[in-house]
């Protein structure tokens, strides 16, 4: 889909900016208007039915067209109760297809988006704009259209079938029509801020219990569970003071709606008896009058309460469409997708092969949402195999270079250079395909092990997995377990220690076979015992690899080739470790601090 065709438009119920959407149900759309006038078309001619049966039945005393009439009735009973069936079931399939597609070019764009758009929006907001807004969309583009087809074709017909009958009487009955709906206008705006108000009490409490839940340790820990039950109990209170008021109107409204319809048919009566005294209209004629009269209300009610819906669902269209019109910071040029391929059709074909020497070129770089220069003309030459480990202080901004190298950001100006190109001139998939990642908190995703390992190589084979996890001494882990490969691992991996986790997302990225190796502070929340095991794990993996080490504990990186220092996201020292221990500055402070730390810890043990 074109930037172009994802521009958002919200008049006419901001169909247009849906179009991208809707276009391919065409033929579908088109179907649900017209069995919709049908179907409406149908209810306005069963009044007429009556009127027969009243005035020639009853007022002529001839029962000689009866099985003619029977049929006829019956015909377009059942041919109501065809199109009605078939009508539901192209809404129902509208809504699905419609959430189904909504849903999957979301996700597929926040596929492409960059990673300072996750950055900038939590996941409850994302959710909320993939889920609940695409859902609502399905909704109105299937029921709430729907609606006012079918609603308002009734009564357009109704109105046209009165003023041809006695233009008169259908005048009585027209000028109430603005005055109900003037009426229904009102109400249902106040209903809707009230059931508002309701929802977000709602979600108060939701939230409430959840809370309530999962920081119960912490609840207890602090005798706060007076205070807690407190806050809950205003909360549902709250929530039901709102709740009897929006009952109370809603009550309201619909008594009113009914008195409405009642003096609708009183002027009928009254008005349909004089002429009915006059001999100027039958009693026949007079019931389809008042069957139109008691039926006119609720099809505007309805219809004005569909109108509304839609009204207030353009807010989860606009949000929807902001997320499609969202433009990634880092993206690839026309002519690198047309030489590589994008991120769902690869031109594998034209990839060159990484051999993995990595170059700052005068870089200098701010992060988005900062004016702060993190890096400034900075320059470094990583040759193809070497070992850079990256330390610092707990949020000192160690992780830049490596969201540069891996261009999750763009540098502000200068260059980084992968085998002395420019990373701009080739495409986004071809340096992430070449580029193992593994993270501080490894995330494994729901299944069973084998097809989390083959995230890093698809057709791997099990014996390619064995392998890899032997290269590591991860093969005791798949000993151990009843399943081996098939254990599920939970979602985000919590049926697995930390340990476990982080030694299999080691496989994983040593099964894609990475020209560059990125590890993320992966020894930082495990155990000492097992941090002996990763941290061979990971001296196995990076032989021959050109590796970038963020490290938490300096005596793991004490045989890298290059030491970058960094303190408030500023590089103030390289060099190798001995370089650095002899220049006594930061470094040396740090080292020397954990060295301490290690020491007293050992003399508590």
């Amino acid at each position: 889909m074109s930037e172009k065709d994802r521009k958002t438009k919200l008049p006419f119920f901001g169909i247009p900016s849906l179009w991208p959407w809707l276009k391919n149900y065409k033929m579908l759309a088109l179907r649900m208007i017209i069995l919709g006038l049908l179907v409406s078309m149908c209810d306005v001619i069963f009044p007429m039915f009556n009127r027969y049966a009243i005035n020639h039945f009853l007022g002529n005393k001839t029962f000689d067209t009866i099985i003619l009439f029977i049929l006829s009735f019956l015909a377009v009973l059942i041919c109501q109760g065809i199109m009605n069936y078939i009508n539901v079931m192209d809404c129902s399939k509208m809504e699905l297809y419609m959430n189904r597609d909504l849903r999957n070019s979301a996700f597929s764009h926040l596929q492409e988006v960059s990673l300072s758009y996750y950055n900038q929006n939590n996941v409850g907001y994302i959710h909320a704009r993939v889920m609940s807004d695409s859902g609502k969309i399905g909704e109105m583009m299937a029921w709430r259209c729907m609606d006012v087809i079918w609603f308002g074709s009734y009564i357009l017909f109704a109105l046209t079938v009165m003023l041809i009958t006695n233009w008169k009487l259908a005048l009585f009955i027209i000028a109430l029509v603005p005055i109900a709906v003037i009426f229904i206008f009102i109400f249902q705006k106040k209903l809707l801020v009230l059931n508002h108000k309701v929802r977000e009490m709602n979600a108060r409490i939701t939230a409430g219990i959840n809370e309530g839940i999962t920081g119960v340790k912490s609840i207890k820990t602090l005798s706060i569970e007076g205070k807690m039950t407190d806050e809950f109990a205003d909360d549902t209170t709250q929530m039901y003071h709102r709740s009897v008021r929006t009952t109370h109107y809603s009550a309201l409204f619909s008594s009113s709606v009914t008195l409405m319809s009642s003096v609708a048919l009183a002027i009928v009566l009254w008005k349909g008896g004089e002429l009915n005294q006059a001999k100027l209209m039958e009693i026949g004629t007079l019931s389809i009058f008042m069957s139109y009269a008691l039926g006119l209300l609720d099809p505007i009610q309805n219809m004005v309460n569909a109108i509304s819906k839609m009204i207030s669902i353009q807010v989860n269209i606009e949000r929807y469409c902001n997320l499609m019109n969202t433009e990634g910071e880092v993206f690839d040029t026309k002519e690198v997708i047309e030489k590589y391929g994008d991120t769902f059709n690869e031109k594998r074909d034209n990839w060159e092969p990484l051999i993995g020497d990595v170059e700052f070129k005068d870089v200098t770089f701010h992060y988005p949402d900062g004016d702060e220069l993190v890096l400034e003309h900075f320059d470094l030459k990583v040759p193809k195999g070497a070992n850079v480990a990256i330390v610092g202080e707990t949020g000192a901004g160690k992780s830049t270079l490596v969201n540069l190298v891996c261009r999750f950001f763009e540098p502000t100006s200068g260059q980084v250079l992968i085998d002395s190109k420019d990373i701009k001139e080739r495409s986004l998939q071809w340096l992430h395909s070449n580029i193992g990642y593994v993270l501080q908190s490894p995330h494994l995703f729901s299944g069973n092990i084998r097809d989390n390992l083959k995230y890093g190589k698809e057709d791997a084979t099990d014996e390619e997995i064995y392998n890899a996890l032997k290269l590591v001494s991860a093969d005791s882990i798949i000993d151990k377990l009843t399943d081996g490969l098939d254990t599920e691992v939970g979602e985000g991996g919590d049926f697995l220690s930390t340990g476990e986790k982080q030694l299999l997302s080691i496989v994983r990225a040593l099964l894609a076979d990475p020209k560059i190796l990125i590890l993320d502070e992966a020894t930082a929340s495990i155990d000492t015992v097992t941090e002996k095991a990763i941290q061979e794990a990971i001296s196995t993996v990076i032989k021959g690899r050109t590796s970038f080490v963020i490290a938490h504990r300096l005596s793991t990186i004490v045989n890298a080739d290059i030491i970058l220092v960094v303190s408030d996201g500023k590089i103030i020292e390289r060099g190798s470790h001995k370089e650095l221990i002899e220049a006594k500055g930061a470094y040396f402070d740090l080292y020397t601090k954990q060295y301490e730390e290690l020491i007293i810890d050992q003399s508590f043990n």
